[in-house]
């Protein structure tokens, strides 16, 4: 009897401590991400749904009284409780990253297969137009949609887009003049064909394109790190960048982090009030000497980086390239990172887009997606691994989130089971966001009802599909062919690829084209 007195007091402590634990968890975690799908928790059973970002003050970001507050008639404690649950919440910062899908390009042509640790589906995502209606001013307009998706394991099964857009791109005439300070890896690496020949050309033919008023400073690295051409407007003197555009050669090892601290001592040095200030660090990524840790090397430069204002931008270029760093330099430094293979890629990058990435409408852009309990059982983020943010940080505007341009569009998706027979209301998106000049705060929202939902994944508007071909390209190159992990109703590489096709074809898109492309030479080296 004593014993059997014993076991149930420690089953019944196991389970107290069990309890505790999943209640520490659900108040500390952050918000549904990469890692699976959310449970069908408490809430399923409460039948409540969580305080979808609810309304505040602008300028102020307090909530507005009386709004999702609990103060409403007859609201009682245990009603805010259940609403502010943050079950079926999603928190992340926003990413314009193109870098992944970009390298996973090249290694699939180059007869390789990505490592999975460097797939990113968002950046796959956002590498393809999206057509969202487009704001006025800065900020940003949303978009929400889904689809049903087909096929054995679909079930119950949806694919929910979140879109963002942020207004057009200026005229070339119109946008506020740049300050650049382009710090250039000439390490031994950079010798390699499609490196440091790439960077040359591109920043030669982007400085004959750049206006009058100007500026571009150069900083190079190896082993130790010089400014070659400090701050120097460029009416009159774009010979000078030339020339020590020419003089850049490879040499010695990679202090990237030496690299990036004289980079921006060089920037605050020829700060320029009422530009676009900003340090664009093009390499293969590939440090071993000197800092190497993305957290140590930006510590060092936080104060500029605070300060100033000054966003990082990284390019990384070559076939052996350290995607993780670059990638975690990009995040932590305010800005974002892309990818080039080719002369074509690079000029394009820098001289027709150049607009997208020095100029700035949102600073610190966080998204925060409220899911319905009484519709939805289970979703999942798909992506966004390493911008996860706690739901309670959504407005907590100390709280690090994306820098977002002018012309860009940002797609979050989202593998969601609804309840069978599901009606009502799906989810609401918001964005949150702070003005560039004044840091003020704004939102934006937009709500979606299960009746607004697609049929069918393959007969919905043409941009959810590309989001979709996507994103099931960037799950089969992470997860292989094991369908237990992969996203629901995957189709297999060889019906991905004709989806892409004819989706190129009717949007008449050669960066579709490609993607059909990289596509079917996955498939081809598929193991059978």
């Amino acid at each position: 009897m004593l014993e059997r007195y014993r076991t149930r007091r420690l089953r019944a402590g196991l389970l107290a401590l069990t309890a505790a634990g999943g209640l520490l968890l659900t108040g500390c975690s952050g918000s549904e991400g990469g890692a699976g799908y959310s449970s069908d928790g408490a809430n399923k059973s409460r039948g409540q749904a969580p305080a979808p970002a609810p309304a505040y003050s602008q300028g102020t970001g307090e909530q507005r009284d009386g709004e999702n507050e609990g103060e409403n008639e007859g609201e009682t404690d245990g009603d805010r409780e259940r609403t502010s649950s943050p079950d079926y919440l999603s928190t992340f910062a926003l990413d314009v990253d193109t870098a992944s899908y970009g390298y996973a390009r090249r290694t699939l042509a180059e007869g390789g297969r990505p490592d999975p640790s460097t797939i990113r589906p968002e950046e796959f995502v956002n590498s393809f137009r999206q057509d969202y209606r487009r704001p006025d001013g800065n900020g940003f307009s949303v978009t929400v949609d889904g689809a049903r998706t087909a096929g054995p394991d679909s079930g119950d099964w949806s694919l929910l887009r979140v879109g963002l857009a942020t207004r057009p791109e200026e005229d070339e005439d119109e946008r506020p003049p740049a300050a650049l300070t382009f710090v250039i890896d000439v390490s031994g690496s950079m010798g390699e064909p499609g490196r440091l020949d790439l960077v040359r050309d591109a920043l030669d033919v982007m400085t004959g394109r750049l206006r009058d008023d100007d500026s571009v400073a150069i900083v190079t690295f190896s082993d130790e790190a010089e400014t070659v051409l400090p701050m120097t407007r460029l009416g009159g003197h774009r010979d000078r960048v030339h020339d020590a555009v020419d003089e850049l050669e490879p040499t010695d090892s990679t202090n990237l982090g030496a690299g990036v601290e004289t980079g921006y001592a060089t920037a605050v040095e020829g700060l320029r009030e009422g530009a676009t200030n900003r340090v664009v660090l093009l390499s293969d990524a590939l440090a071993n000497t000197g800092d190497t840790d993305a957290d140590t090397i930006l510590e060092r430069i936080a104060d500029s980086r605070r300060e100033h204002g000054i966003t990082l931008f990284g390019v990384g270029v070559g076939s052996d390239y350290g995607d993780a760093l670059m990638e975690r330099l990009a995040d932590k430094g305010d800005g974002h990172t892309t990818y080039v293979s080719s002369k074509s890629e690079a000029r394009t990058l820098f001289c027709e887009q150049l607009p997208r990435n020095i100029d700035l409408t949102a600073r610190d852009a966080k998204a925060q997606v409220a899911f319905d309990p009484e519709t939805v059982s289970e979703f999942r983020l798909i992506g966004y691994d390493n911008r996860q943010v706690a739901d309670e940080d959504f407005r907590d505007d100390r709280v690090d989130g994306g820098e977002v341009g002018p012309g860009h569009t940002v797609t979050a998706l989202y593998a969601v089971r609804t309840r069978p027979g599901a009606l009502g209301h799906l989810a609401t998106a918001t964005v949150r966001w702070l003005d560039p000049d004044t840091r003020t705060p704004h939102e934006e929202s937009a709500r979606l009802e299960a009746r607004s939902f697609h049929d069918d994944l393959w007969t919905s508007p043409e941009g959810l599909q590309v989001a979709a071909v996507a994103a099931y390209f960037a799950d089969a190159l992470r997860g292989g062919d094991d369908r237990s992990t992969s996203l629901p109703g995957r189709p297999s590489l060889r019906q991905l690829s004709g989806y892409a096709e004819k989706l190129a074809k009717d949007r008449e898109d050669k960066d579709l084209h490609g993607l059909a492309q990289a596509i079917e030479t996955a498939d081809r080296g598929a193991p059978r």
